[in-house]
């Protein structure tokens, strides 16, 4: 799915953060092309899950917008079912959080490496080594 992964709102000025729980369920029911009742509907089965307001009113976000688009494409153009919709946003979120993690393990081993001494030479437990004080080079 080519929604931005989540924590990705500062972008600079003249982006608005895609987490930013904006809309109320009939703007955002618009936005998407649906109709409110099925946003409802989807609330409820777990696809699409928006923020709630302390009073219990719904809040999406452009993120979540986005999401409904791309559940209506699915549903309307590649003929996936409700339960299908879902186990690929399951899936696809898994797949977000594993790519975070593999850049972070990613970072982590640059941080590593870095702070190597180039000066040392990885040497095998049987390797027979003749020492030279640095000052007799």
């Amino acid at each position: 799915m080519t929604v931005p992964p989540p924590g990705s709102g500062a972008q600079g000025p003249g982006h608005a953060d895609p987490d930013a729980q904006v809309f109320v369920i009939s703007v955002a029911a618009q936005l998407a092309g649906m109709h409110a009742q099925t946003l409802r509907t989807y609330d409820r089965l777990g696809l699409v899950t928006p923020h709630r307001t302390n009073g219990g009113g719904r809040r999406y976000s452009p993120r979540d917008v986005a999401l409904l688009r791309e559940v209506q494409r699915l549903s309307q153009d590649e003929g996936v079912n409700l339960a299908g919709i879902k186990r690929i946003i399951e899936l696809t979120n898994q797949v977000e959080a594993l790519q975070a993690r593999v850049a972070e393990l990613a970072q982590e081993l640059a941080d590593v490496h870095a702070g190597y001494r180039r000066d040392l030479v990885p040497v095998q437990r049987n390797a027979l080594v003749v020492w030279k004080p640095r000052n007799q080079r």
